[in-house]
C-alpha cells in the first residue's frame, strides 16, 4: 500500500478511537449524560424560628411602627447554602481540571486531524485530475484506487464534526473558567467572616435583642405553649412560685400545699433543689391562708387570710407581717370563687406593672373587679369593674396590665376573655392551652421568666407564653 493510503488508514483508526472515546468520555466530562439538580432536588433549608417581624405600618403622624413576635432563643447553625456553594465550587474546579486535560489531548490530536484533512482534500483533487486523465492509466488500478477513496469519503464529515467538537471544548473551557471565577467571588463574599466570628455576631445580636425585650417588657398575649412538668408532689391543690423582682442569681422557689388549713411555706434555693426536694428553709405563717392564689413579690409573700377578705404581706427576710388590709366589699370563703372552688375568691398576682388583686363584689353583681395595690401599704390605688362573672372563670392572670381569664379549670380550657386596664376595654379571645392533668387550681404569670406557673392536679408545671410587642421609634412620645 502506498504511503498516502497508509496515512489514511492511520487516520481512520485514530478517528475510530477518538470517536469512541468522545462518545464515552466527553459527555461525562461536560455533564451531558448526568441529570443536573433542579430546585426541586436541592436540599430545602428550613431555618428555625427566630426574631421575626410580625407586621409593619405607620401611625397617623407618619412614624414607623414595627411589630414583632418575640420567640424563644435559638442558636445560629452553619449556613447550609454556603456549604452547598463550596461543594459546587469544588465540583466546578474538578470539572475544570478534566476539561483542561481534555483540551490538551484534543488540541494535540486536532493538529494531526487538520494535517490529514489537508492531505485528504489534496488527494481528492488528485483523484479528480486522474479521473479526467484516466485514459492514461490502467482501468484496473484506477478502479481499486477509486474504491479506496470512496471508503475514505465518509471520514470528511466526521472530521468536520470533530473540528466543531474541538471548538465546543474550547468554549466549555472558557465557560468553566468564568463560572469558577464567579463562584470564587461569591464564596469570598459569603466567607468574609468565618463561622466562629459569624456565630459570635449572631449571639451578640441575640443578646441585644433580649436587652431590647427587657426594656419593652409589655406585650399582648398571643399563644400559650407547653406545659413543661417540673415536679409531681403534694395534694391536688396548691401553689408554687418564684419572685419576679428577684435578681438573676436569686432563683428561690416557694411551695404552699393545699388551699386551706395550712400555714407552712417551704423554700428551695433553686428549681433544681425544688425538683430534688432539697428544702432550704421552712416558714410558719402567723395565719392560715385561703385558696391557692398567693404571690411572692419583691421578697414578700402576699396571701388572703383564711375566712376573711384581709390581705397579708409577710416578709421572708424578717419573718414578720409587714402590712394587712381588708379588701373592701370583696367576697370571701367560697362566695365568689373560681369554678373549682377552694376558697379562691381573692386572687393576688403581679405583672410588669405591679401588684394586683382580682375578686368579685355584690356591688358588681358577682362580676370580676380588678384592683391595683400599693405593695407597701396594700392600699387600693385604682379599680376596674368588668362584666365577667367570677364564678364562671376557671383561673386568671395579669400580663402588662391586662387580665386574661380562662373559661374552665378542666380539660379543653382556653383563655376566653381579656380586660385591659390601660384602655378600660374588654374582648373575647380564643387562646387554647393544654390542660395535661385535667384540673388546674393555680395559674399565675411571672414577668421575669415570661412564663405561667401552674398547679395541675398535683403536678407543678410551666407554660411558655408568646407576646405581641409594638416597637416604636425613639422619637415616639
Amino acid at each position: 500500500m502506498s504511503p498516502p493510503l497508509l496515512k489514511l488508514g492511520a487516520v481512520l483508526s485514530t478517528m475510530a478511537m477518538i470517536s469512541n472515546w468522545m462518545s464515552q468520555t466527553l459527555p461525562s466530562l461536560v455533564g451531558l449524560n448526568t441529570r443536573l439538580p433542579t430546585s426541586d432536588t436541592l436540599t430545602q433549608i428550613s431555618p428555625k424560628e427566630g426574631w421575626q417581624v410580625y407586621s409593619s405600618a405607620q401611625d397617623p403622624d407618619g412614624r414607623c411602627i414595627c411589630t414583632v413576635v418575640a420567640p424563644e432563643q435559638n442558636l445560629c447553625s452553619r449556613d447550609a447554602k454556603s456549604r452547598q456553594l463550596r461543594q459546587l465550587l469544588e465540583k466546578v474546579q474538578n470539572m475544570s481540571q478534566s476539561i483542561e486535560v481534555l483540551n490538551l489531548r484534543t488540541q494535540r490530536d486536532f493538529q494531526y486531524v487538520l494535517k490529514m484533512e489537508t492531505q485528504m482534500k489534496g488527494l481528492k483533487a488528485k483523484f479528480r485530475q486522474i479521473e479526467d486523465d484516466r485514459k492514461t492509466l490502467m482501468t484496473k488500478h484506477f478502479q481499486e484506487l477509486k474504491e479506496k477513496m470512496d471508503e475514505l469519503l465518509p471520514l470528511i464529515p466526521v472530521l468536520e464534526q470533530y473540528k466543531t467538537d474541538a471548538k465546543l471544548i474550547t468554549q466549555f473551557k472558557e465557560e468553566i473558567r468564568n463560572l469558577s471565577s464567579v463562584l470564587t467571588g461569591i464564596q469570598e463574599e459569603i466567607g468574609a467572616y468565618d463561622y466562629d466570628e459569624l456565630h459570635q455576631r449572631v449571639l451578640s445580636l441575640e443578646t441585644r435583642l433580649r436587652d431590647c425585650m427587657k426594656k419593652l417588657t409589655c406585650g399582648k398575649l398571643m399563644k400559650i405553649t407547653g406545659p413543661i412538668t417540673v415536679k409531681i408532689s403534694g395534694t391536688r391543690f396548691g401553689a408554687w412560685m418564684t419572685d419576679p423582682l428577684a435578681s438573676e442569681k436569686n432563683n428561690r422557689v416557694w411551695y404552699m400545699d393545699s388551699y386551706t388549713n395550712n400555714k407552712i411555706v417551704r423554700e428551695y434555693k433553686s428549681i433544681a433543689d425544688f425538683v430534688s426536694g432539697a428544702e432550704s428553709r421552712t416558714y410558719n405563717l402567723p395565719f392560715k391562708w385561703a385558696g391557692t392564689n398567693h404571690v411572692v413579690y419583691n421578697g414578700s409573700l402576699y396571701f388572703n387570710k383564711y375566712q376573711s377578705n384581709i390581705i397579708i404581706k409577710y416578709s421572708f427576710d424578717t419573718g414578720r407581717v409587714l402590712a394587712q388590709r381588708s379588701l373592701e366589699y370583696a367576697g370571701f370563703h367560697n362566695v365568689y370563687p373560681y369554678t373549682w372552688g377552694g376558697f379562691s375568691d381573692i386572687d393576688l398576682m403581679a405583672d410588669e406593672i405591679g401588684l394586683w388583686a382580682v375578686y368579685a363584689t355584690n356591688q358588681n353583681a358577682g362580676n370580676i373587679v380588678i384592683s391595683q395595690l400599693n405593695q407597701d401599704t396594700l392600699e387600693v390605688l385604682k379599680s376596674w369593674s368588668t362584666g365577667y362573672p367570677k364564678r364562671s372563670a376557671g383561673e386568671s392572670f395579669m400580663i402588662c396590665g391586662t387580665l386574661y381569664v380562662t373559661n374552665s379549670h378542666l380539660t379543653g380550657a382556653k383563655v376566653y376573655y381579656s380586660y385591659s386596664t390601660k384602655t378600660s376595654t374588654y374582648e373575647y379571645t380564643d387562646i387554647p392551652f393544654h390542660n395535661q392533668y385535667f384540673h388546674i387550681s393555680m395559674l399565675d404569670y411571672n414577668a421575669r421568666d415570661r412564663a405561667l406557673y401552674a398547679w395541675n392536679n398535683g403536678h407543678q408545671v410551666l407554660f411558655n407564653v408568646t407576646l405581641f410587642h409594638v416597637i416604636k421609634t425613639e422619637d415616639d412620645t
